[in-house]
């Protein structure tokens, strides 16, 4: 098991560098210079070219592309992460700030995944051919294929500007007003979850589907056992891996929706930062929070990985 996370881990970190490297060419390929953007029209008349040339010292931008790369990622091996030129503040102070945002609007939603879409498939593969079972594999077909962001957009419609029952946009702190904390997460969340629950029940049904033929599930039905106990304890755990494995992929997908969903409901996360720092050519903050979410998603398939020995013993990681 040591060899086996040890070999992970060095690979997670190869990955890692890739992703750095890939983001930090990408911002240098895009157009535009970013000291000029960041400078206002009216300022840019009255600055002079020294002036200029001082900004681009001061943000390391007159080096060579090689040197700007390695400076920056000296600094993230020392927890800095570099200073942002739209809110000339550290980006690590940055995101400190905004992931706290994001982890909440994503928890929710990755943990309805598993809250309804669990159940969901479990309800589905044990009453195959029913109704119910035809109504929630509609559902969640058209889960899987709807547009989170048009589904946001529908939802303000209806919710906010017609019916007025909740809020349009924003964000508040759950330990300043958790009411309206939950009333604003209610319509995001909604959008984030479609997708997890949808797969999930989706693939629970499947996997259900698959252990429910196996030879130890009909001797257990021929003990006896009551229906409950089976698939509790001895068809679901055995059908839990692919779930765990999707649910990894799941966590991505969750957080590469909520650059849409926070721009959409104007959210001050992290997607909302790097939309607006792509924007804007703010090339350390881009950096930063690609980082974080690269290794945000690295680490959850390394422990996606690890759970595998523990829901099936045959499994020997090594």
């Amino acid at each position: 098991m040591a060899t086996y996370i040890l070999r992970r881990l060095g690979l997670a970190i190869i990955v890692i560098m890739i992703v750095t490297v890939i983001v930090f060419l990408a911002m240098r390929i895009l157009p535009g210079d970013p000291i000029l953007m960041w400078v206002t029209s009216d300022k840019l008349q009255t600055i002079s070219p020294e002036q200029i040339e001082l900004l681009r010292e001061e943000y390391g931008l007159d080096k060579p592309l090689v040197l700007q790369y390695f400076d920056w990622l000296g600094g993230v091996f020392r927890g800095d992460l570099g200073l942002s030129m739209r809110y000339n503040t550290s980006v690590t102070g940055e995101v400190l700030r905004r992931i706290p945002i994001t982890l909440h609007l994503g928890l929710l939603a990755f943990i309805s995944g598993f809250v309804i879409g669990i159940p969901a498939g479990v309800i589905c593969a044990v009453r195959r051919g029913t109704w119910l079972d035809t109504l929630v594999t509609s559902v969640t077909n058209i889960g899987i294929t709807v547009p989170v962001f048009w589904l946001g957009i529908l939802m303000m419609y209806i919710f906010s500007l017609d019916l007025g029952w909740l809020p349009t946009y924003g964000y508040t702190s759950p330990f300043e007003d958790f009411w309206l904390n939950t009333k604003q997460l209610i319509m995001p969340v909604i959008c984030l979850a479609v997708f997890p629950i949808a797969s999930t029940a989706r693939q629970t049904r499947s996997s259900m589907l698959e252990v429910m033929r196996q030879d130890y599930i009909r001797t257990a039905w021929a003990k006896g056992l009551r229906e409950r106990l089976v698939i509790m304890k001895h068809a679901l755990k055995n059908g839990l891996i692919p779930i765990v494995t999707l649910s990894g992929l799941g966590l991505g997908g969750i957080l590469g929706g909520s650059v849409l969903i926070e721009s959409v409901f104007a959210i001050p996360g992290m997607g909302r930062l790097v939309i607006a720092s792509v924007q804007n050519h703010d090339y350390a903050v881009t950096q930063g929070v690609t980082l974080v979410i690269a290794s945000a998603i690295i680490l959850v398939n390394l422990i996606v990985d690890i759970s595998y020995g523990w829901l099936d013993p045959r499994i020997r990681l090594g």
